[in-house]
């Protein structure tokens, strides 16, 4: 070949890699606000209540043997796990779903006893069908995969890649023998009644390279597709299928990871739980790769930065429209996690509908300084006990309402519900800058006083504490169940507990996480009284009034209610807490003279 037509083919190849990227920015992958994006970007689903409880999960033994030490040391020492992610490797082979028996000895009875003691499992798995994979007992399947090959199952006519876990091709969606076949796998742990999938990421690899060049697409049963729709695909037909399964099923798959994907990886319909990763344990985000980072071959993503690239992603993963997000707390990779590090990112994930501890490190709380156990608990039981909050916020935004956060101005600032403001620490100080906007707000952790915005400070946070502020007139129903957030203790479980700070009208609709309906409820303060109305679902309830004397009388339902007996006032912390069994309309009147 002649200089002239080298130059040409260059050219050539150029101009279409151009116009591969005008098409795929353009039209496959769709942004927010254009006319194709409503079928990636409509309302979240309803994300079962246990997903919104804490995962935990640990990527350095991968057995059923450390599974149930954690889970014993956890329960022994009341540290609360609804979720247990199985992550790679769990298999013979990647993706053939046939459970490593060396590493999980009689998986049917060990599923059943996790399940009877109250735990939901997880398990990790791709799009790919390998010929070689890493870390699994299988490492060579060239047979396997031919087979899938030959029978047309696999998308490009098996074109292989090289992933972070081995070689192979991508199962083709659009091929309804091909689904046959990956379903009849899948069946298995199906019976074993998992309740979910985590969705890695390799979808992104659905490209084609001519040379150098990425071409995103692959040829496919159905004709030429995009990554973009691959995506689609792997996304939707795993989390909706799962569904036949388990009505209760869901799916964990990553929204924002960097700038990769600015259009997010999954489809938000098809997004009950979201992830992004992976991160190291570390704090604020350099940028630089390590030599340490480089001998990682465990990181999908080329996680490179710590606490503060994950909330970056996390709020713009919020501001697309994603709901339910975390990170793995601690962060995914690395030898050692910092105790502070691991405190911090404990106390953010509280506030996030996703808490996520897991990766590489010691999760053994027990194991680690009593601070973090002491501390890392009590920010475990405050977010599991937010469930009835955040629980109301999934069906919200599944019905086109509000979504459970929301970026607002400040320093990764963001509105937690509509009721809470947290501002990440994502440095290793005691100190932060808040900034609170328009309205009247209460530290969370100290709501002695009223703080009056727009206003901009810096304060001191101890460990024990986390930067998070309460709205004036908010209503935050909660499931409490132990002492360590001083919201109540063992006697208030099985009550709907109902934090209330008065301040003119103010309604909140709490949707059950029983499914057994929704409770609305009212609150209106004037000077003389107060006002609760409690409509439709009736729960037995306590109510924690914020209120700063003691009142003159509590009437429910035009009964009076008794001192000491139906009510008590915490003076120390100006509360007023009703503790109802039974209630026949649901009105109270709280005399304050």
């Amino acid at each position: 070949m002649n200089s002239v037509s080298r130059k040409i083919l260059k050219y050539l190849v150029i101009i279409l890699f151009i116009l591969s990227l005008f098409y795929y920015f353009g039209f496959a992958l769709p942004f927010r606000g254009a006319p194709f994006n409503a079928q990636r970007h409509g309302n979240p689903p309803l994300t079962p209540a246990w997903a919104l409880e804490c995962w935990l999960w640990e990527d350095d033994y991968n057995t059923a043997a450390r599974v149930d030490t954690l889970l014993e040391g956890y329960k022994k020492y009341d540290i609360p796990v609804r979720t247990v992610i199985l992550d790679s490797p769990w298999s013979m082979r990647y993706n053939d779903f046939e459970i490593d028996t060396l590493l999980y000895p009689k998986p049917k009875e060990w599923f059943k006893k996790i399940q009877d003691n109250g735990y939901r499992v997880v398990m990790w798995m791709t799009t790919m069908v390998n010929s070689q994979s890493q870390d699994t007992r299988v490492s060579q399947s060239e047979s396997w995969y031919n087979g899938a090959k030959e029978k047309g199952y696999l998308a490009a006519n098996g074109d292989q890649i090289k992933w972070w876990k081995g070689r192979g091709g991508f199962i083709d969606y659009t091929n309804p023998d091909a689904v046959k076949w990956w379903r009849g796998l899948q069946q298995t742990v199906f019976d074993y009644g998992i309740d979910g999938w985590k969705l890695d990421g390799t979808a992104t690899l659905f490209y084609t390279k001519i040379g150098p060049i990425p071409l995103f697409y692959k040829m496919t049963h159905d004709g030429l597709m995009t990554a973009r729709t691959y995506m689609d695909h792997y996304y939707r037909d795993e989390y909706f299928y799962g569904l036949t399964q388990n009505p209760e099923f869901a799916t964990m798959s990553r929204a924002i990871d960097r700038g990769y994907h600015p259009e997010g990886f999954a489809p938000i319909d098809a997004s009950p739980v979201n992830w992004v990763g992976d991160q190291k344990h570390s704090w604020e985000s350099t940028g630089k790769i390590t030599d340490e980072d480089r001998q990682n071959k465990d990181i999908a993503m080329d996680g490179i930065d710590g606490i503060e690239l994950a909330i970056q992603n996390i709020m713009a993963s919020a501001k697309l429209g994603y709901n339910i997000i975390g990170s793995d707390v601690a962060g995914f990779s690395g030898n050692t996690i910092p105790p502070r590090l691991y405190i911090r990112w404990a106390q953010f994930s509280a506030f996030c509908g996703l808490f996520l501890n897991g990766g590489h490190g010691e999760r053994a709380l027990w194991k680690r300084s009593p601070q973090e156990l002491e501390i890392i608990r009590k920010f475990s039981w405050l977010h599991t006990e937010l469930v009835p909050y955040m629980y109301s916020y999934v069906v919200k935004a599944h019905e086109g309402g509000t979504r459970l956060q929301h970026p607002i101005e400040g320093k990764y600032h963001y509105l937690f519900g509509e009721n809470l403001l947290v501002a990440p620490i994502y440095k290793d100080k005691l100190r932060n800058q808040i900034t609170l906007p328009k309205g009247k707000w209460r530290y969370f952790f100290d709501d002695l006083q009223v703080i009056e915005g727009v206003v901009n400070f810096e304060r001191e946070f101890p460990l024990t504490e986390y930067p998070v502020y309460i709205r004036e007139g908010a209503i935050i129903p909660m499931d409490i169940k132990r002492e360590y957030t001083g919201l109540g203790d063992t006697n208030s479980e099985g009550y709907l507990t109902l934090l209330i700070f008065p301040d003119g009208k103010n309604e909140f609709t709490v949707y059950h996480p029983d499914k057994s309906g929704k409770t609305t409820v009212v609150v209106n303060d004037d000077s003389e009284k107060t006002e609760i109305n409690l409509a439709e679902v009736h729960k037995s309830h306590i109510l924690r009034i914020n209120m700063s004397a003691k009142p003159y009388k509590v009437v429910l339902d035009n009964r009076t209610l008794l001192d000491s007996v139906n009510y008590k006032f915490d003076q120390i912390h100006n509360k007023l807490i009703i503790k109802t069994d039974y209630y026949s309309t649901g009105k109270y009147t709280v005399f304050k003279k």
